[in-house]
């Protein structure tokens, strides 16, 4: 049975397009098992130093850094076990909401994600897709103020995930007859993923 992880990081609530866009997917197909997690509703700790070196392993971790160190694995196991990574990526800002940054943060992590070769970096999260589904008040598709498909491509295809793809909705906030249209084409685009 194929597995899906969801991640969420609106920080809109029930006000989120991305959200909405990502339920509407979910109830296109059959996706077998779902594990959605608002990385907004339940944030996650910001990485600091001591999380960064327990997320290096070691010894002598204290109490808090354990913690960190068990989360992470946490949320790498979460990773391992789908086959579909599905990411919702509101634009804040011209780049992606800190909540799914910190979600990054915490899985991008040397020797289980991703090893470093004589050839350079090597993923590790292999024979899985992604899917993002990126919203946007203004229009940045294709231009030098999209700084999230860049971005999040490296960063997936870092961890071993090359299969990535991108759902607009744009214009969300050039009026109601534009954010309409945005929503219909990302529907759009929604549709023709799942069929």
């Amino acid at each position: 049975m194929a597995t899906t992880l969801v991640l969420k990081s609106s920080i809109l609530g029930e006000y989120s397009q991305s959200a909405k866009l990502i339920d509407y997917m979910i109830e296109q197909v059959d996706t077998g098992q779902v594990q959605i997690r608002d990385l907004a509703a339940e944030p996650l700790p910001m990485l600091d130093g001591a999380g960064a070196t327990a997320l290096r392993g070691g010894d002598n971790l204290d109490a808090q850094q354990q913690a960190m160190l068990a989360l992470s694995n946490q949320l790498v196991a979460e990773l391992q076990a789908a086959d579909t990574l599905v990411i919702a990526a509101p634009m804040y800002n011209f780049h992606i909401p800190v909540q799914l940054k910190v979600w990054i943060d915490l899985v991008c992590r040397a020797g289980v994600t991703f090893r470093y070769t004589e050839q350079g970096p090597e993923g590790l999260v292999k024979g899985k897709k992604a899917v993002v589904v990126t919203t946007r008040g203004g229009m940045h598709k294709d231009s030098p103020t999209d700084l999230i498909t860049p971005y999040l491509r490296t960063v997936l295809g870092f961890i071993g995930i090359t299969e990535v793809e991108f759902v607009y909705a744009e214009a969300l906030n050039m009026g109601e007859e534009a954010q309409q249209s945005g929503i219909r084409k990302a529907r759009t685009s929604l549709d023709a993923l799942v069929a």
